[in-house]
């Protein structure tokens, strides 16, 4: 089978470093699927862990996936070879950037009958990443008449996550507030369902004021965690949760937090899949949840561009949109 991968970490000035290989095609275990891919979409995570050491070389990149299943572990209960599913699998795992891929069935949900393969490769990874904040830091109810009255801010509206936590708390009855600063975000997050779109090439604290926003009950920050730090406090109520996505670069003064008494949480939506925990079968919960919201019509994916090929050059591609920070929702490669 087919496989994309580097033997060192590298930066993008250093040339493209991905290279084809060919590998044998392993054997599921246990709950194990083993899945032919047909889509995968690339993560801001990708080029994180593409600089980072590595313990096994070669190293394949991928967690975003869409395929077939093609065998089934001996343990596996919830699937059938044939069935169209779609993950974002974990880090024990060699990624996506490959044909055919391992991935325990607790992870994986039936993919929406609606709408492509590349479409569908738009959704796992900031679908997972977002269910877990709204849901599990946040706590907000499943019932979104209990939610009415409360309001989240989330910085970088027109990315990834936050297009998909848009339509995940506008559905469950939060008044969404996002943040984007050219037409073309503004729109792509208006058209998600926020209700107001700040501009964050302004201070915030004047965008709230302008749109008479006094403090809000939750902020999601999925950008640049050192600069919004101080300013999420301001605007958080008290009592108040903030999550964020990206780690600090820099040391944070924490006992600022103290005055408002204020939640603050760095989710990683792997924790779960990586310390094998009880109620790691929450990603295929989620997932489910996902297909049936997209298959009413209630979500749409956020796919926005689409590379065709496995190739070494188009994952470096990719990587390079990844790192210029002006993605629009997801980019998306075609198997």
């Amino acid at each position: 089978m087919k496989a994309i991968g580097a033997d060192k970490p590298f930066t993008l000035d250093e040339g493209n470093q991905f290279y084809e290989m060919d590998i044998k095609t392993p054997k599921p275990q246990q709950r194990e699927l083993l899945v032919r891919l047909t889509a995968i979409s690339v993560n801001p995570v990708d080029t994180k862990i593409r600089q980072s050491s590595i313990n096994e070389s070669p190293r394949i990149l991928g967690y975003d996936a869409v395929g077939i299943v093609e065998d089934l572990g001996e343990d596996v209960k919830q699937f059938k070879i044939g069935d169209e599913v779609y993950y974002s699998g974990s880090p024990s795992y060699q990624g996506s950037n490959q044909t055919y891929q391992l991935v325990d069935e607790r992870l994986v949900a039936l993919k929406p009958s609606n709408i492509s393969d590349t479409a569908a490769a738009s959704l796992p990874l900031t679908g997972l990443t977002a269910s877990e904040t709204l849901f599990d830091v946040f706590n907000i109810s499943k019932n979104p008449e209990e939610n009415k009255g409360k309001s989240l801010l989330i910085i970088n509206g027109a990315g990834g996550v936050g297009s998909i936590a848009t339509q995940i708390a506008k559905y469950y009855g939060l008044h969404v507030i996002t943040t984007a600063s050219r037409d073309e975000t503004y729109n792509w997050s208006k058209s998600l369902g926020a209700d107001i779109v700040l501009n964050h090439k302004n201070n915030l604290t004047d965008e709230f004021k302008k749109y008479e926003i006094s403090e809000v009950d939750y902020i999601f920050c999925t950008f640049d965690t050192d600069l919004y730090y101080e300013k999420m406090i301001e605007l958080v109520k008290p009592r108040g949760k903030i999550a964020t996505i990206v780690a600090f670069n820099h040391k944070q003064d924490l006992n600022l937090l103290k005055p408002k008494s204020i939640t603050f949480t760095h989710e990683y939506m792997y924790s779960r899949p990586l310390n094998q925990t009880e109620d790691m079968a929450i990603h295929g919960t989620y997932l489910k949840d996902i297909t049936d919201k997209v298959e009413s019509g209630d979500y749409q994916p956020t796919a926005n561009e689409v590379l065709k090929g496995l190739t070494a050059d188009n994952i470096f591609e990719a990587h390079r949109k990844m790192e210029n920070h002006r993605m629009i929702g997801k980019l998306v490669i075609s198997i």
